[in-house]
């Protein structure tokens, strides 16, 4: 039965597996072409190898389907095989054009990590969750559809995932239960991890400071957030500051006086720090949420809002250190003393640099009273838990989205 659902699988990718194929062979053969060469033969198996290619890609993805982190597992597993196939190529000494594959891989890793994003989208798990004193409830969290196991010797071949309680089934007495549901290739996960994975949110009353036990990886990619946030500030100048810069020379001619107005928010470590923006109302107006049609913003800025470009700024931020381009929003002191007196951990989100954009805006959008940014409080959380490369390249794509269809935007 696992067999044949990993068969199901392979099929639903086999759209992204044939595209990424063709469009190899396509990009080979044209640096080929051009290099009017006319040893077809080999052409004809260098394009057979990287069509096969992606099928074997996909067949590794498949094994690694339960992974965490699935742009970061479709690159690595997609270098590895592509360089495994230049070394089969070369060591069988077909003539090859280096260049040609060197251009083929960026198209294979882009098709790729597509289809593992599909695969991973479209994993159905059966799950059972054993017996314990809150189990109907969190069947009804998880939507009802749960199995509930109360019997030991329960047959669970029908199954790809046990939930269980730590506090009640890390006993002696589940131990044999517990070995079998590994051995028959059931992931056995604590309840709380899956639902959280699944809502993309902490549980902020069960959260404390000790669950923060970063993988190596993470305390990498912590490390290195800082200098990737230099580089993209560098990268994009060239386009950024000349658009800054007619941004600053449209609100002075409509409004005149300053373009830019500061904004004391609350940073890492609680420090407070000035934050830049773009200043989009007309002078003497009250800020606050907008509405649609808002008369206070100066004619044009609305677009500007929506795209945020308003807070093009903030690059000054991340290059002065105070922020980065992902992170949880800074909120103004004010809103972090209110926060922090209705439920004590909201400091916790101090414990990252804020960024421009973040999991909670992306998924939450904007927080207009305490209870709100109570609730925008579980994703910046999982956030910081969840702390990954593939997290944040996640909150990219919904960014870009957000901006182009002005969800969230105000």
């Amino acid at each position: 039965m696992r067999r044949y659902r990993s068969l199901s699988y392979l099929t639903r990718m086999l759209p992204e597996i044939l595209v990424a194929g063709v469009l190899q062979c396509l990009v080979y053969a044209a640096f080929i072409l051009n290099a009017h060469r006319q040893d077809w033969d080999n052409l004809l198996i260098v394009c057979a190898v990287l069509f096969i290619l992606p099928l074997m890609i996909a067949i590794a993805l498949l094994g690694l389907r339960r992974q965490e982190y699935p742009f970061t597992i479709a690159v690595f597993v997609t270098l590895i095989f592509f360089n495994a196939a230049v070394a089969v190529l070369s060591a069988a000494r077909i003539p090859v054009s280096y260049t040609g594959l060197l251009c083929a891989y960026p198209v294979v890793t882009v098709v790729m990590i597509a289809a593992n994003l599909k695969l991973r989208r479209s994993l159905q798990d059966r799950i059972a969750l054993l017996a314990f004193p809150d189990a109907h409830r969190v069947s009804a969290l998880l939507g009802g559809k749960v199995a509930i196991i109360r019997d030991q010797n329960a047959d669970l071949s029908g199954f790809d995932r046990v939930l269980i309680d730590a506090e009640t089934h890390h006993h002696p007495e589940w131990a044999v239960f517990l070995t079998r549901a590994h051995m028959i290739g059931a992931e056995v996960t604590p309840w709380i991890s899956f639902l959280e994975l699944r809502q993309g949110r902490v549980d902020v009353d069960a959260f404390d400071v000790s669950h923060l036990a970063y993988s190596p990886s993470q305390i990498y990619y912590s490390k290195a957030k800082r200098a990737l946030d230099v580089i993209a500030v560098l990268i994009s100048a060239p386009i950024t500051a000349p658009l800054g810069i007619l941004i600053w020379l449209y609100i002075r001619a409509l409004d005149g006086g300053p373009a830019i107005f500061i904004q004391t928010r609350r940073g890492y470590g609680g420090r407070p720090f000035s934050m830049l923006k773009f200043r989009t109302m007309y002078q003497g107006q009250d800020g606050g949420a907008t509405r649609a049609r808002d008369s206070r913003i100066i004619k044009g800025c609305g677009f500007l809002r929506r795209l945020r470009l308003d807070e093009l700024p903030q690059l000054l931020n991340i290059w002065r250190g105070e922020m980065s381009l992902i992170g949880p929003r800074p909120v103004a002191e004010y809103v972090a003393q209110e926060s922090e007196a209705a439920e004590p951990k909201f400091i916790h989100r101090s414990l990252v640099l804020p960024g421009i954009t973040g999991w909670a805006q992306v998924n939450s959008g904007y927080a207009e009273t305490t209870k709100e940014e109570i609730d925008k409080l579980s994703y910046d959380l999982y956030y910081i838990k969840h702390l990954s490369v593939d997290l944040d390249i996640l909150i990219v794509i919904s960014t870009i989205s957000t901006v182009l269809f002005g969800r969230g935007a105000r």
